[in-house]
């Protein structure tokens, strides 16, 4: 696993042109991606939501549009340039000054235990310094009926992984190296991304964390994946409360 000192030094060299790196490298399919895990959150109705590793803001500010200024947004990061990155874009936008972006670490989240109904992490869990600690950690934050949502990078379908595998060992850390400056740091992501783990065995990592159901659908090939995971609810009320 990655040491979380090292990640957040990384993301803070590539802070100032992230979302153009992110964008450019995804051909733009990025925002699709978005647009399905926020629909998948309104479903759910959630009373307040929490983004981890929300890095520049983007899924915040497009859960606040999907679901309105009555339900708390809250984006927390371990690197404060990237903070400040998601910061600068609210200051630009009055619909989004009620949106909070603070510090926050995956492995040690300052939320109270059963506080938050709805948690979304994208592109961060390959990134922890721990994976069972840090999901654990947001089972913890979780009201019982609780849900996280991870979009995450995932092993693409059989067919594809050729000219995916090539693409993201030949083309990819070139391009961003142009979009960044910093080949290396993409070096670092392509090699996550290869050896992520299939969405069937995240799943899994997600059950052993103690999340009761898990959820995954793939996106894009397999591309990526959204896990919906949630949390049990008790026996006798079945609500969230």
């Amino acid at each position: 696993m990655p040491e979380g000192k090292a990640v957040s030094q990384m993301f803070a060299g590539i802070a100032g042109r992230y979302d153009l790196a992110n964008h450019l490298l995804s051909g733009g399919i990025d925002f699709y991606w978005r647009r399905i895990l926020t629909r998948k959150v309104e479903a759910f109705a959630p009373k307040d939501v929490v983004d981890l590793a929300t890095g520049s803001g983007d899924v915040a500010f497009k859960l606040r549009d999907r679901l309105g200024t009555e339900v708390p947004v809250t984006g927390l990061d371990f690197c404060e340039p990237m903070l400040d990155e998601a910061r600068e874009k609210r200051q630009k936008n009055p619909l989004y000054r009620d949106l909070r972006f603070d510090f926050g670490d995956c492995m040690a989240l300052p939320l109270e235990d059963n506080s938050i109904d709805a948690v979304t992490i994208s592109f961060g869990v390959r990134n922890f310094e721990d994976r069972q600690k840090g999901l654990k950690e947001i089972l913890r934050v979780l009201r019982p009926g609780g849900r996280l949502y991870v979009l995450e990078f995932s092993q693409p379908d059989r067919g594809f992984r050729p000219v995916y595998y090539f693409y993201l060992k030949y083309i990819l850390p070139w391009v961003a190296a142009i979009a960044t400056g910093d080949k290396s740091a993409y070096d670092y992501l392509a090699g996550t991304i290869e050896n992520f783990p299939t969405k069937e065995a995240l799943a899994e990592q997600l059950k052993l964390a103690g999340f009761e159901t898990v959820d995954a659908d793939g996106l894009t090939f397999s591309i990526v994946a959204i896990h919906e995971a949630t949390k049990a609810s008790p026996a006798v009320s079945g609500s969230r409360e």
